[in-house]
């Protein structure tokens, strides 16, 4: 297994657990837990696969992420937490998760030969999506969409410092583990400063 697996395989687990957390403030069954974290888990990956041209898509073959996705909706599901921890838990769990999504996106898209600026999009896609069809299956607003978040933002930035430091060819591992730091950081910051994007 290779780092690229296990920066995917824990981006699966932390967004898969967001998922359940967030079924969870709405209330839904074991059923529709699980329904709501394979979205969320892989709902990006997908579509970038679907964009790019990878066939099968990602999870497909994947056993292990599906058993990653069950394992952590049975987990997450038997911890009962009251309502002010879980969107704690949602916020910075989320946070990390699309720092890692965003760098998995960006390297699986170099990878099929695709030129940086759209493996940036892609990695944005990679991180982003998944939480949105999750938060439209929950009939909100998603967060993507919402000012004040940052949300893509950081992944731009995150991404492109990932990027950058390819080209000037730092260690694979550092770099990933830099970028997802910077991400998520940005993203916090962002929520607890309550910056925000010029409003049109």
């Amino acid at each position: 297994m290779d780092t690229l697996q296990i920066f995917s395989y824990t981006g699966v687990f932390v967004f898969a657990v967001t998922g359940v957390l967030k079924a969870r403030t709405k209330r839904f069954d074991i059923f529709g837990a699980s329904v709501l974290a394979f979205c969320m888990a892989y709902g990006g990956g997908t579509l970038r696969d679907l964009l790019i041209g990878v066939r099968p898509v990602n999870w497909v073959h994947d056993n292990v992420a599906i058993f990653i996705v069950l394992g952590s909706t049975i987990i997450t599901f038997f911890f009962k937490l009251n309502s002010s921890l879980i969107k704690k838990l949602i916020f910075w769990i989320d946070a990390f998760g699309i720092g890692l999504f965003t760098v998995v996106g960006i390297q699986v898209t170099l990878r099929n030969g695709i030129s940086d600026g759209y493996a940036l999009i892609m990695g944005i896609i990679t991180a982003t999506f998944g939480g949105l069809l999750s938060d439209v299956l929950c009939n909100k607003v998603p967060a993507l969409l919402k000012p004040g978040q940052l949300y893509a933002t950081a992944c731009i930035i995150g991404g492109g410092f990932y990027l950058i430091m390819v080209n000037y060819k730092i260690q694979s591992e550092t770099n990933m583990i830099l970028s997802v730091l910077i991400t998520a950081s940005i993203r916090i910051y962002a929520i607890r400063r309550k910056l925000q994007l010029p409003i049109i």
